[in-house]
């Protein structure tokens, strides 16, 4: 299906009139503007897997799992989570965010003093950080690794979803405070 196409099926749609011809200069993209879409049965469920980064990017084109373009036109509440559903107003077209597997390096220690040693000073560099239990996860860096290794701590690569840390001065900090991944190991 065509992508004005697809916008027009489901009622919600933008695009730019060109000045003389009446005729749109981009495809028309369905618009999300609505957030919190309840959990029920709808005609036609899209997913959309997103890195950390992008899930905190409210505004702007996407591009689902199953290729259609939409435009992001949230509410600035906070950051995307995952298992949370978009629609446009006339919620035609419902959009699941998914977290999308990143590049990430595992961060642990041989004592616990040395794990918050590595969190301070990861913290320092202001790096978006996801703090489990035993262990830390930062984005993947070949100078991080090795400025890491050379304060005797183990790091291996993996590629998974990322759960950052929401932060002292974002407006969802004290909301789930470092529980947002699926599992804490």
């Amino acid at each position: 299906m065509a992508q004005g196409e697809a916008a027009a099926r489901w009622g919600c749609f933008q695009g730019m009139m060109g000045p003389f011809s009446g005729q749109s200069l981009l495809p028309a993209s369905p618009v999300l503007s609505r957030r919190g879409v309840a959990a029920c049965p709808v005609a036609s469920l899209q997913t959309m897997g997103l890195s950390a980064e992008a899930r905190s990017r409210v505004r702007g084109r996407r591009t689902t799992d199953q290729g259609l373009e939409v435009v992001l036109q949230l509410p600035r509440t906070g950051p995307l989570q995952p298992g949370e559903r978009l629609s446009c107003e006339q919620g035609q077209l419902v959009v699941e965010v998914v977290a999308a597997p990143e590049d990430l390096l595992a961060v642990e220690a041989s004592t616990p003093l040395a794990l918050l040693q590595a969190a301070y000073h990861l913290g320092n560099r202001h790096l978006p950080m996801e703090i489990q239990p035993r262990r830390l996860l930062i984005p993947g860096d070949g100078v991080l690794r090795q400025l890491l290794e050379d304060r005797d701590l183990r790091v291996f690569s993996l590629r998974q979803a990322f759960y950052p840390e929401a932060g002292a001065y974002s407006a969802s900090a004290h909301q789930g405070h470092g529980t947002e991944g699926p599992s804490r190991s």
